[in-house]
C-alpha cells in the first residue's frame, strides 16, 4: 500500500478513485466494513481504492478538553489499515487551518486533486468539516453534483449493540480484552514507542522496556502474561501496568514496562506492540526490593506456565 500525504501525490490517471474516509481508532469491525467497501467499489469499476485518515483526533485541535484515549497509536492504526488491502492511503496532518475547512471545501479539494471520485464510503453517522458542519446528506448533494456515489455504512451489531470505538474503549478500561478483541476482529494489543525509564527492572536482574502510555486508553492495573512484537519478532513477556507502589515516590508517575523474555538488545525510539495473554495478578506494594524481585521471578514462572497452556497462540 501507498501512503501520500497530499491527495494529488495519488496521480491516479484516467483511473476513478473509490475512498474511505474516517478517523478509524482501532480499525474496528465498522470501520473495516467501510474501507472493504471502498474496495469493492474499485475493483469492480477497475479504479483505485484510498483509505482517507488523520494523524491526530481532530478533538486535539478543535476541543482539547476532550480528546478521549485512543485505542491504537498511530503506527498501529496505519499498520492495520495497510493490512486490509487497500491500493493506497492518504494521511492528513489535522491541523488549526485545515479544521477550517468546510465540507464542500474539503470534498472540493480531493474531486480536484484526484480527478473523478467514483464512491465516497462513510459510516452513518459520520461528519466532517468545519465544526461538524458536513454530514451524509451533504456527501449526497456533493455526489449528485460531482458525479460519484455515497456508501453510508450501518454500524456493525455485536451482542445487540453498535460496535463503535467508545464502546471497545470503555470495555479496555474495565478490562474486558476479549470484548475489545471481539469488536475489534482481531486480538486487543497495546503499542507504544519505547522510551528511556529509571533501569530500575536492569538493577533487579530483569529489564524492561518502558512503552510511552500518552494519550492511549489502557486496561486496568497488574502484571499481566503477554507477547510482545519487537524488531520483527514476537517474544513471550510480562507486562506490568502500574505506578510501582514499592517505591517511595512522592508522586508515583503511571508506567507500562515489559519484560521480554530471551531477549537481548535495545528498543529505545522502537514501537512495541503487547498482546495480552491473560492477566497474572494485581499490583501491590512490596516490604522491599528483594521481595519484589522474587515476586517477579514468580510472575515469570507463572506467565511461562500460561503459555505452555496457550502453545501456538500469539
Amino acid at each position: 500500500m501507498k501512503t501520500i500525504h497530499a491527495a494529488r501525490e495519488l496521480q491516479p490517471g484516467t483511473r476513478k478513485v473509490s475512498l474511505a474516509i474516517g478517523f478509524f481508532d482501532g480499525v474496528h469491525l465498522g470501520h473495516q466494513q467501510t474501507v472493504r467497501q471502498a474496495i469493492t467499489d474499485a475493483r469492480q469499476h477497475e479504479a483505485l481504492s484510498l483509505v482517507i485518515t488523520f494523524d491526530r483526533h481532530p478533538n486535539s485541535v478543535v476541543a482539547p478538553d476532550r480528546v478521549p484515549p485512543l485505542i491504537y497509536s498511530l503506527p498501529q492504526k496505519l499498520r492495520t489499515i495497510r493490512s486490509l488491502g487497500a491500493d493506497a492511503l492518504l494521511l492528513i496532518h489535522f491541523d488549526e487551518p485545515f479544521s477550517r475547512q468546510t465540507g464542500e471545501e474539503f470534498i472540493g479539494g480531493l474531486a480536484r486533486d484526484l480527478g473523478q471520485i467514483l464512491s465516497i464510503c462513510v459510516g452513518a453517522n459520520f461528519v466532517f468539516g468545519y465544526k461538524r458542519g458536513g454530514n451524509v446528506q451533504l456527501l449526497k448533494r456533493l455526489g449528485a453534483a460531482l458525479r460519484f456515489g455515497v456508501h453510508a455504512l450501518a454500524s456493525v451489531s455485536l451482542d445487540g449493540q453498535a460496535v463503535s470505538s467508545t464502546r471497545i474503549r470503555s470495555a479496555i478500561l474495565a478490562g474486558n480484552l476479549d470484548a475489545a478483541s471481539q469488536m475489534l476482529g482481531r486480538a486487543y494489543s497495546l503499542a507504544g514507542t519505547v522510551i528511556q525509564g529509571d533501569r530500575l527492572g536492569r538493577q533487579l536482574g530483569f529489564p524492561t522496556a518502558n512503552i510511552d502510555p500518552a494519550g492511549l486508553a489502557l486496561p486496568p492495573g497488574g502484571v499481566y502474561a503477554a507477547r510482545a512484537l519487537a524488531a520483527g519478532r514476537t517474544y513471550r513477556a510480562v507486562l506490568n501496568i502500574g505506578a510501582r507502589p514499592t517505591l517511595a515516590r512522592p508522586a508515583p508517575q503511571l508506567r507500562i514496562e515489559a519484560h521480554l523474555l530471551d531477549f537481548q538488545g535495545d528498543l529505545y525510539g522502537q514501537e512495541l506492540e503487547i498482546a495480552f495473554v491473560e492477566k497474572l495478578r494485581d499490583e501491590r506494594r512490596f516490604p522491599s526490593l528483594a521481595a519484589l524481585r522474587r515476586q517477579i521471578q514468580k510472575d515469570i514462572l507463572a506467565a511461562q506456565a500460561r503459555f505452555g497452556e496457550n502453545r501456538g497462540c500469539v
